[in-house]
């Protein structure tokens, strides 16, 4: 008896060195809001166990996501890069983590932490082995060994985008006090689908709560570290999927109890609202200092907490890719007043048909009063194409981001120090979303993206930005630079070349008619995509036929791999009445095909179901059409 007496409080003792020598973490989740809170000042909000975890430790005012869309969001996390320097940036992507890289949690675990995650991962970069010790719907951190210190995610997904259109519903929030953003219109169906939201972050913040309440009947309390946050705005369209603030804010909400208070950030206080500015490629950084581990070189955040915290950054940053079906390539920077995009392919709208968008009401709505011309400017800028080369929104003025300021000679400083630093990260994080995400592929076959973003010989990048800042920039006097762009030997500046042609519509192909005939038979099918992209939508009636005709073997997926089939199918998208006489070649097209992963397999199918009348959803301003199925697939 004495023996077990004396091994028991040795164990104790162990127990308790190691428990004072390492906090538990633990991270509260929830998808698909911004910073609607009692906390952050929003008086129609009732989240009062968030409000009452920011009362005794700190929020950060302006925290970023880095990413719109949650995947995207999570692989910024899960590696501590950027996403554009990774391949990870466009949804479902599935690319390879860079050689001699870990995820934090692999971190975490050398340094003896259980870690659990509850349970979505959703990362657009392929898992190694021995990331998790659990991460499943019974993921806890009460299944730890005696003693062992863990770090553990609940992720909530009640407030999740499909939610918000979920019929029929428990109301909690009056429609008729919601504050209606100044970019959505005043309707009924808006109205509500913004209460509902309200309704939901009310739902995660009581999801928390009983999280706390566990962590407080458990005795663990004070020794542990919560965070709280989002995985990007709300689920409402303009905020997801798009890199604004409005897409991007988040709330975020740290407690550092007084065992573990001399690893809280430099400005922790009970109450404080921090300046510092923050974003998701700060967080894995800041997890290895709080644990004592100083963060690797290749990670690109800033740890903001712990034994290795940095001095507060001057901007934080955001981004864009292929949204599911629609291509795109965007980027955001903010000081935390003003907020910047540069928009690389400006000649498509902010609003691309993303199927799984147009299920929520309001989008449908919104769509149907555009065309009707019902709207207002500020309430039409989200449908309409072009889009501006670069945005610039003062958020002390114009908090909804729907003035922009780039034009303004007022502002020519701000936006030349913001396209700066946007241009100047692109060229830090060796950023390959300015490559075709096929082309992206290609070049990084035997090695990854990454890896092949970092050799100058397989991606001379300096040379790359320049052309597809020429591209985009839609000043006229770029068009000779463009011209001589088609001789490069390297794909992405002819690339750019013809995307820059196809912006400048019109008068663009007429300059270069001769240079994108050839390109339409270029060596690479993204070339031959844009080139005869331009051809089809702004050439006259001798270019258009064989141009239609190109795009559709393109599109052809038995043909050629997924991202030429996606590409084609958007350029196609985008023709409008031009695209009518290749109506019925399209209803040929195979749906299905090889995919480097079955996650966005069901990617063409959506484009083709688009192209051929499956989903024109918003013509109905209510409910999709009882006999319309949704679309497969998980949560984004």
């Amino acid at each position: 008896m004495k023996r077990l007496s004396l091994l028991l409080s040795a164990f104790i003792f162990q127990f308790s060195a190691f428990a004072a020598e390492q906090p538990n973490i633990l991270w509260l989740t929830s998808e698909d809001h911004g910073p609607h809170m009692g906390c952050y000042g929003d008086s129609f909000a009732t989240t009062p166990n968030v409000d009452a975890l920011a009362a005794k430790g700190m929020l950060f005012k302006r925290a970023w996501s880095c990413g719109p869309v949650c995947a995207a969001a999570r692989t910024t996390i899960i590696a501590g890069m950027y996403p554009p320097s990774t391949g990870g940036e466009h949804m479902r992507s599935m690319t390879e983590m860079p050689k001699g890289t870990k995820m934090y949690p692999q971190f975490l675990r050398e340094a003896g932490y259980y870690c659990t995650n509850n349970s979505k991962e959703d990362y657009n970069l392929k898992k190694p082995e021995g990331v998790w010790d659990l991460s499943s719907g019974n993921a806890h951190w009460k299944n730890r060994k005696d003693g062992q210190p863990f770090f553990a995610i609940f992720n909530e997904t009640c407030s999740h985008e499909s939610q918000l259109r979920k019929r029929p519903h428990v109301a909690i929030h009056d429609p008729a006090k919601v504050r209606v953003p100044a970019y959505h219109p005043d309707t009924p169906e808006v109205r509500q689908d913004w209460a509902q939201y309200y309704d939901q972050v009310t739902l995660a913040d009581a999801s928390a709560g009983k999280r706390l309440k566990e962590l407080e009947e458990a005795g663990l309390a004070e020794d542990t570290i919560i965070f709280y946050y989002a995985d990007h705005g709300s689920g409402m369209p303009r905020n997801k999927r798009w890199p604004c603030n409005s897409g991007l804010q988040v709330p975020m909400v740290v407690y550092f109890p007084p065992n573990w208070k001399h690893l809280a950030p430099k400005e922790y206080g009970a109450g404080v609202k921090s300046d510092r500015l923050v974003s998701f490629v700060d967080l894995a950084p800041t997890l290895l200092s709080i644990i004592g581990v100083q963060p690797p070189e290749w990670m690109q955040g800033h740890a903001f907490a712990g034994k290795f915290q940095t001095e507060p950054q001057p901007f934080i940053y955001g981004f864009r890719g292929r949204m599911d079906e629609r291509i795109d390539t965007v980027r955001s920077v903010t000081d935390g007043r003003f907020v910047y995009l540069r928009n690389y392919m400006p000649h498509l709208s902010q609003a691309q048909h993303v199927t799984y968008q147009f299920e929520t009401p309001t989008t449908r709505v919104w769509r149907k009063a555009f065309d009707e011309g019902k709207l207002t400017p500020e309430q039409s800028v989200f449908w309409k194409e072009p889009k501006a080369a670069e945005e610039l929104y003062d958020l002390q003025s114009d908090p909804d981001e729907v003035h922009n300021l780039a034009a303004s000679s007022e502002h020519a400083e701000t936006l030349a120090k913001m396209r700066t630093a946007q241009e100047n990260l692109a060229l830090k994080i060796r950023d390959v979303g300015l490559l075709p995400e096929g082309e992206m592929h290609q070049r990084a076959e035997g090695t990854t993206p990454y890896d092949m973003g970092h050799d100058e010989k397989l991606y001379p990048l300096a040379r790359i930005l320049k052309a597809a800042g020429n591209a985009s920039s839609m000043k006229p006097d770029a068009i000779a630079d463009l011209k001589a762009g088609f001789a490069d030997t390297d794909n992405a500046i002819r690339y750019w070349s013809a995307m820059g042609i196809l912006m400048r519509g019109k008068a663009g192909v007429e300059a270069a008619r001769q240079e994108l005939t050839k390109a339409a038979r270029d060596s690479s099918t993204y070339v031959q995509v844009a080139a005869n992209w331009a051809l089809a939508k702004h050439g006259n009636d001798y270019d258009r036929p064989a141009a239609l005709t190109k795009l559709v073997n393109l599109a052809n997926w038995s043909q050629h791999n997924v991202f030429t089939a996606m590409s084609a199918l958007n350029a196609i998208g985008d023709l409008g009445d031009k695209a009518k006489p290749i109506a019925e070649q399209l209803k040929t097209l195979p749906a299905k095909g090889e995919s480097p992963d079955g996650r966005f397999a069901g990617y063409v199918a959506r484009l083709l179901a688009d192209l051929n009348g499956g989903n024109a959803v918003y013509e109905d301003a209510g409910e999709p059409p009882a006999k319309k199925k949704k679309a497969k697939g998980k949560k984004q």
